[in-house]
Formats: structure tokens, sequence, C-alpha cells
């Protein structure tokens, strides 16, 4: 049965317009209220939901309390984040949650405990875990095509342009206090879940540097080259950073004892490995995914799924205190110049 959700945001509500059109998308959606204090973002959503809107409000509780929702979307500044998604577990939603959802890892914690206290699914916006290639690396990785693992490399770049405009090194992604970070908790985050989904790895200690080099002037950093020790005694490394003037560069490697392989966003070959664990196949095989829609429409309409009960949720709370508990661990360990520690439960 199709289920009621709340959209809770603000102006400026990151990917607010493609969750809405995922929303809009979705058949396990029934109805749309969306809650923002502001009142800025309701035209756009009635134009993009149109009869699928059911009602607007500034109050979030009291729409909470009224329209029941089983499935609430929270698209706001990671600051504001935590107390959203704590009202929307406390009145019985699942909660899709655009990341970092927080400014610090420990402010998460108490919602994922609360989520699995209520048997409710917490999903970060990890998109990427549902694209083809990057389900069949996972299944090529736990299938044991690379044996047993030796290393990483992570590497997500993108673009400087965006960081020389004012009004975006004004707005609460340019800002720490407000963001919790930049690259590394903006786009960087995307790149190390998925490496951990894929191999099943888990980030024991950290370390490295993070920092501004780009020169712009702006308190959340525009570069980060991180260490990472695995559970397993396995090693990688991350970069990510604002490097180039348009576009991405992003791939992931992973290297094991009887192969390795390489996952990225070519439309021709996103993902080719060796494995000598295939004797009758020799030499680089390589997957050209299914011509199928990605991005945020199919994110959404599987968090619905998960929360009506149809399948499981794409990502957990757990998974995603994880990879937050390793992102702010190596901010702490960048900061000291000593590698640190990452919590693991």
């Amino acid at each position: 049965m199709p289920i009621p959700t709340i959209v809770l945001t603000h102006a400026g509500g990151p990917h607010l317009d493609a969750y809405l059109a995922g929303l809009a998308a979705s058949s396990e959606v029934s109805e749309v209220v969306v809650a923002d204090a502001g009142g800025s973002t309701f035209a756009a959503a009635q134009k993009a939901l149109g009869p699928k809107l059911k009602a607007t409000g500034k109050d979030a509780v009291a729409m909470l309390r009224e329209h029941k929702p089983k499935l609430a979307l929270v698209t706001m500044e990671a600051v504001l984040a935590p107390a959203a998604i704590d009202a929307a577990l406390e009145h019985g939603c699942h909660v899709h949650a655009e990341k970092p959802a927080c400014v610090r890892a420990s402010d998460f914690e108490p919602l994922v405990r609360k989520a699995e206290g209520k048997h409710l699914h917490l999903m970060l916006a990890f998109a990427n875990r549902i694209r083809p290639e990057a389900r069949e690396a996972q299944r090529l990785v736990r299938e044991g095509r690379l044996g047993k693992l030796y290393g990483m490399e992570i590497h997500l770049v993108a673009d400087q342009t965006r960081l020389k405009s004012p009004s975006y090194r004004q707005s609460w992604s340019g800002q720490k206090a407000r963001a919790g970070g930049g690259h590394l908790t903006w786009l960087g985050i995307h790149w190390l879940d998925l490496a951990l989904f894929i191999t099943g790895a888990e980030v024991e200690a950290v370390a490295g540097f993070s920092g501004i080099v780009g020169g712009q002037p702006m308190d959340v950093e525009d570069a980060n080259a991180a260490a990472l020790k695995f559970a397993g005694g396995y090693f990688g490394t991350l970069t990510s950073g604002y490097y180039l003037d348009r576009g991405y560069h992003q791939h992931i490697k992973v290297w094991g004892e009887k192969g390795w392989l390489e996952l990225n966003h070519q439309p021709e070959v996103s993902l080719k490995w060796y494995s000598t664990a295939e004797p009758k196949v020799s030499g680089i095989q390589s997957y050209t995914p299914p011509n199928e829609p990605t991005g945020y429409t199919p994110w959404v309409h599987a968090c619905a799924r998960a929360a009506a009960g149809l399948q499981d949720p794409p990502v957990t709370g757990r998974e995603g205190l994880r990879v937050l508990d390793a992102i702010y661990a190596f901010y702490e360990a960048a900061k000291s110049g000593q590698t640190k520690s990452v919590k693991r439960g």
C-alpha cells in the first residue's frame, strides 16, 4: 500500500528539487506534506508534486502529529538536521536524510539508537549504492573474486569553480559550523560509503591532511588526503577535493590476493576487474550497466519501498554512522597531526 510522506526542509534544502521529483514519480508514495518554517519551498513543491501534495505548513511537529506520515524525507543544512530527524522518529516515521545530517558524529549516534529501538529505518542519502555497477562490484568482492583484500584507493575530485562564488561561500555549505565540513562531508562521503558498501570494510583508524589549497576565503576545506586502516589489517587512501575547473574525476580501486577491480562513472565501461580466481577466464573483464534510471529518483523509490515494508533499506543507520565516525575522526586527526581510532559498532 502506498505510504504518506512528509518533507522537512527550508530555503536552500539540498537536492530538494530532485527529491520532490523522486516523490512525485514513486508509486509507493500516496501523498506528500511539506513542512518549512519559512514557507519559501511551497511553490516548488506544488509545481513538482501537483495533486500528490496534500498540505503545506510551517510547524513540522504539528504536521507530523496531524498527518501521521510513514516516511520523513529530511533535506536540511547539517546543523539543523538532527532535531528534525529526532522529531520524525519520535512520531514513528522512517527517515531518509540528506547527508551529512549532523556537524559531529556524536549528534547522529543517538538518532541511530532511537531508530533501532523503534524498529525504524534511518537512511542517509547514499544514492550510488543502488547503481547496477556498484551492486555488481559488491557481488564480485563478496564472492571472493579478489580473495583477501590488500588495499583500496578512493578518489573523488570536483570543481573549484563553485568555491569562487561569494554566494556559495556565504551559504551554509561554506560554513563549517553549519555544514560540518567541506568537500569530504558533501562529496567525498559518497565515495567513502560506496567503497565500504562494495567491500564490507570497516575503517579502524585514520590519519592525514585537510585544508584549503585553492586560496578561497572560507572555513570549510577544499582538500583532503587521508590514510585509512581497515579492520582486517589492510590499508587505503582517500583523495577528496575541489581541484578542477569543471566536472569530476572519480574512481574506486580495490586490490586483493587474487586480483583487482576499478569502479568509475565512465558511461562506456564503469566497472572492470581482473581475477585469478576464475581459471577459465583470462585478462581484464568489464561490465557495462544496463540503460536504466540512476540518481535520486530510483533512490527515493527504494527508500519509500523500505518504509512500506517491501524491501530492505538501501542503507542502515548503523552503516551511515560508521561513515560519519570515520569522517569526523579524520578531521580530528588532520587537526591534531595524530592518527585517530574510529569508533566501531
